[in-house]
């Protein structure tokens, strides 16, 4: 999946502030938010859109029958109590702060409406079963590829901000925390998606980070890195 569509990165962070994004799904995109300032960007912005939102929508306060329905539910008592112990009691009854309450679910309700009216219908916003995430950027933080590490491939997406060599070719590579050489996983892509197989060793060692470098056309000729241009650290989801 491209975290860095703009279409796709706006609809998962309205999902999120909206609070339809659950589970294992809300998981990630919790951690993608606190690695890569973009997303939590985007977060925000939607969180701003949604509280401007609802302190324009006029409050709606519900017919008493529909609060007595919902207290039945929740398991609370109508019990009535006497004035004296009211007075005497630090409790608030429930049915003193209902319009406040059905004022603040009523916009909430009503911006999740406008909101979800206005997402990308055509937008998938599924999280793919991948374990792992890994954005290779410049030195000015754009971003060339995105990686998602499954359990037996690995997904790799170029984006349009690598501008390749056309007499060169990029290599990803696995940096051990252990300390020995760099183990080449394969020649990335220059355009568009490429999908590798994911080695066994991937998931039997410590990894410090991933390594992207500059190779001769068809890869490193004597099995070590080259010239190493960029290293990403792994996100586990």
């Amino acid at each position: 999946m491209n975290y860095q569509s703009e279409n796709l990165k706006n609809a998962l962070a309205a999902e999120y502030v909206l609070g339809t994004l659950r589970g294992p799904a809300r998981q990630r995109f919790q951690k993608l938010m606190m690695q890569y300032p973009p997303i939590s960007d985007a977060t925000s912005t939607w969180e701003q859109h949604l509280n401007a939102l609802g302190q324009k929508i006029p409050p709606v306060i519900p017919d008493d029958s529909v609060w007595q329905r919902i207290e039945q539910q929740l398991g609370f008592s109508v019990e009535q109590t006497t004035s004296a112990e009211q007075a005497q009691s630090n409790v608030v009854p429930m049915t003193k702060a209902k319009p406040k309450v059905w004022q603040s679910i009523a916009g909430l309700a009503s911006a999740a409406a406008l909101i979800l009216a206005v997402l990308l219908v055509n937008v998938d916003t599924s999280v793919p079963d991948a374990q792992q995430l890994a954005l290779v950027n410049n030195e000015q933080t754009e971003l060339l590829w995105a990686l998602e590490i499954g359990a037996d491939t690995i997904d790799i997406q170029a984006t349009k901000s690598l501008v390749a060599k056309a007499n060169a070719d990029y290599e990803l590579w696995i940096v051990a925390a252990d300390g020995r050489p760099p183990i080449s996983l394969g020649l990335l892509p220059k355009t568009g998606k490429l999908t590798l197989s994911k080695p066994e060793l991937f998931d039997q060692i410590e990894i410090a980070a991933l390594a992207v470098s500059l190779e001769p056309l068809g890869g490193s000729p004597n099995g070590s890195p080259t010239t190493v241009l960029y290293t990403s650290k792994l996100v586990t989801l």
